[in-house]
């Protein structure tokens, strides 16, 4: 190590010490609440996330099982998270945030919101930039230096069609679908008609599929079709991600692609549409700026539902 390396390394740690202090990480509570830093970091996790488990939180906050486990515990005695068994596995429990729990992540969200906007709004936007490029690299770097999980670390996002797309993103829709909302071949064919309808004009620029891949194999994907809806509205389509993968966040980078991909080609606004009781999905959704615009019955899915219409418009 040269003298210019040791002189970053120290400034470093000292910039580092100082974001820490700043933050309050070195009280016993966080972001104005009368919670642990871990039980704020899991409430924002929680709301954030799909569907999540006890394992997949403590992978994301790198907490071992017996750490989580009681901070699951806590969280749940204290009316700020519920456990839900999974219909096909009861031994498998996902965790939500309660009514209390929603209130909690609001606050915490505003709390650090109004810390951020604080902090950035003397900056130029030049600054601000660099503020962010800079904390970016350096998290990365940071999970670069450890072992992670290979469900997470072995997933690349791609874009465009590739052999077996139509039929795995078809598969992985009815087999989630048939197990979680009783939908059966007529979904599946649905699905597969639909995608088989729209591969060909992914040759319009404005077109985009992005699919995710673990070892090989197909693990989710989404869809931008600029077509079928008109008058310059996206329709984000057949999104979905594999079971195994649900709370590693590849359905966060899913919807950060495709809101950035939809802000590039100034779409007015992007349309979805979904169905009551998928409130993992929502909250994903929402946290990406989509909002319930329509609800009704209807059987378009091979089955009656209260179908959702949820818009974002460009920002």
């Amino acid at each position: 190590m040269n003298s210019s390396q040791a002189k970053t390394i120290s400034a470093i740690r000292t910039a580092s010490r100082e974001l820490v202090r700043e933050l309050g990480f070195l009280k016993q509570t966080l972001a104005g609440t009368e919670l642990s830093p871990s039980a704020v970091h899991a409430i924002v996790e929680i709301g954030l996330a799909s569907e999540i488990t006890a394992k997949m939180l403590g992978q994301i906050l790198l907490l071992e099982k017996s750490t989580i486990s009681r901070l699951v515990k806590s969280l749940v005695a204290d009316g700020l998270v519920v456990e839900t068994p999974a219909e096909t596995d009861g031994r498998v429990k996902y965790l939500s945030l309660s009514d209390t729990g929603q209130i909690a992540m609001g606050n915490i969200v505003e709390f650090a919101e109004n810390q951020v906007a604080s902090a950035i709004a003397p900056l130029s936007e030049e600054k601000r930039d660099k503020v962010l490029e800079g904390l970016e690299i350096y998290a990365a770097a940071l999970g670069d230096t450890r072992l992670v999980d290979p469900a997470k670390s072995e997933v690349t996002l791609h874009q465009g069609y590739v052999p077996g797309l139509i039929g795995q993103v078809a598969s992985m829709h009815a087999s989630y679908y048939s197990k979680h909302s009783g939908f059966g071949a007529a979904f599946e064919a649905l699905v597969a008609g639909g995608m088989a309808e729209f591969v060909p004009r992914l040759e319009n620029s404005k077109n985009a599929t992005w699919y995710a891949t673990k070892r090989g194999a197909i693990v989710g994907s989404v869809t931008i079709d600029s077509e079928d809806l008109g008058d310059n509205i996206a329709h984000l389509r057949w999104f979905i991600v594999d079971d195994g993968l649900r709370g590693a966040g590849l359905g966060r980078r899913f919807m950060q692609v495709v809101v950035d991909f939809c802000d590039a080609q100034k779409f007015d606004e992007t349309h979805l549409w979904t169905f009551q009781g998928l409130d993992a999905a929502r909250k994903l959704y929402e946290a990406f700026g989509f909002v319930l615009a329509e609800e009704q019955a209807g059987d378009q899915w091979g089955k009656e539902v209260i179908e959702q219409k949820f818009i974002r418009k460009l920002l």
